[in-house]
């Protein structure tokens, strides 16, 4: 078949790659001059690392990114550690997949250099995709220039402001969360003693949580820092916030985290909106990938895993089945529920991590503590459906 995929980012780009692995013809359509990426880093869990084994990329991935070593969670202010569990070796085991962060550039990088070999006409740049047309033959991209891009399927892989989803179901409602997230990238050798520790690590606080964790084998810190706040609500992945506000924020926190906003060179910031799950992903022969479909609050670090998985299950449904629309549909049901749960556990997190009160905070984080200290384990555990999930086994 010949796909056509709207959309030259993480989720397209895999999508690509894997309609190439079940023998399909692709044909990217970015609207950037170029596949670069804004610096930000992204974790790779093993159900997301599968799929890359499944691409033969595992370990060029990891030649790129940094294998943590645990998951922790701390309290923002003091650092007291509420829990931890092992990954490394111990992600493979548990898991069946190594559990990686890498830079978001990194990542493209990757996937755009095994595209160029697989297929190196693959991606049109320059090309934006304002909607489409379909009839019982085909479907054809429409760009802004009024070019027509014709194909067999079309994969909408455009992010959440999606201008395939909005032709498919008319325009969206976000609602604000009432969360703002800041996020930067700080060289290591800036931070003197109070480098992050080689682990992905939630630090909780009152009405605000920080993530942290490593990247480039270390040589690189990654800082993301959400707060509650109602005067800023634009939903922009690029637009630059002010390094004093910041640290205002976190005023009083854990030296690793205001060591590493004092040390960065630019601080990004977007408000977080919330999307309630679609019904439908498909029309025709038309599908919805990652963002464009079931996009993510940063709460379970799962927005890349999911457009991931996205992409192999679709890929594999077209080559299981003879006619299209059945294949897309079976892509939707295989995909729908376990999309929506993720989705709602990210939202669910979100009040987790932000207890405000003596009580809710006793109540949520001392049964973590406790846990952490009697049952590592069953905190691990709770971590099985999501990094043990294998949409590989659909099969070539």
């Amino acid at each position: 078949m010949k796909i056509i995929i709207s959309g030259g980012g993480i989720g397209g780009l895999t999508a690509a790659l894997c309609c190439l692995h079940h023998g399909h013809e692709v044909t990217v359509l970015e609207q950037a001059p170029d596949l670069g990426e804004v610096g930000a880093g992204l974790q790779i869990s093993p159900n997301a690392m599968k799929v890359f084994e499944a691409l033969g990329l595992a370990e060029r991935l990891a030649d790129a990114g940094f294998r943590p070593q645990g998951i922790e969670g701390r309290m923002g202010v003091s650092g007291m550690r509420l829990f931890s569990f092992a990954l490394g070796d111990a992600a493979v085991k548990r898991w069946g997949s190594p559990y990686l962060h890498i830079h978001r550039a990194d990542l493209i990088a990757v996937l755009q250099f095994a595209l160029q070999v697989k297929a190196p006409d693959a991606v049109r740049l320059g090309a934006q995709v304002e909607g489409y047309v379909q009839d019982s033959n085909g479907v054809a991209a429409v760009l802004a220039d009024g070019t027509e891009i014709v194909g067999d399927v079309l994969i909408g892989a455009d992010g959440i402001h999606s201008p395939i989803r909005e032709q498919m179901l008319g325009p969206d409602q976000p609602q604000f969360t009432g969360n703002v997230a800041w996020r930067a990238v700080v060289p290591v050798d800036r931070l003197g003693s109070d480098v992050p520790d080689p682990v992905a690590c939630a630090w909780m606080g009152r009405g605000q949580h920080a993530v942290t964790y490593l990247l480039r084998g270390g040589e690189l810190a990654n800082f993301v820092g959400v707060v509650e706040r109602s005067d800023w609500t634009n939903e922009s992945w690029t637009e630059e916030g002010s390094r004093a506000q910041a640290l205002a924020d976190f005023s009083g926190w854990h030296p690793t985290i205001t060591r590493m906003i004092e040390a960065s060179d630019e601080m990004f910031r977007w408000a977080l909106f919330d999307r309630a799950p679609l019904k439908t992903w498909t029309e025709g022969r038309v599908a919805l990938l990652g963002d464009a479909c079931h996009p993510m609050l940063p709460f379970m670090a799962q927005g890349a895993a999911m457009a991931i998985e996205d992409a192999f299950v679709l890929a594999a449904s077209l080559s299981k089945h003879d006619k299209i629309i059945p294949a897309l549909e079976s892509y939707q049901s295989t995909r729908l529920a376990r999309a929506s749960k993720v989705q709602a556990g990210s939202r669910a997190n979100a009040q987790t991590f932000h207890q405000r009160t003596p009580l809710g905070r006793l109540s949520t984080y001392g049964p973590m503590w406790l846990a952490g200290r009697i049952a590592p384990g069953m905190i691990q555990a709770r971590q099985n459906w999501i990094y043990g999930h294998d949409v590989t086994l659909v099969g070539d």
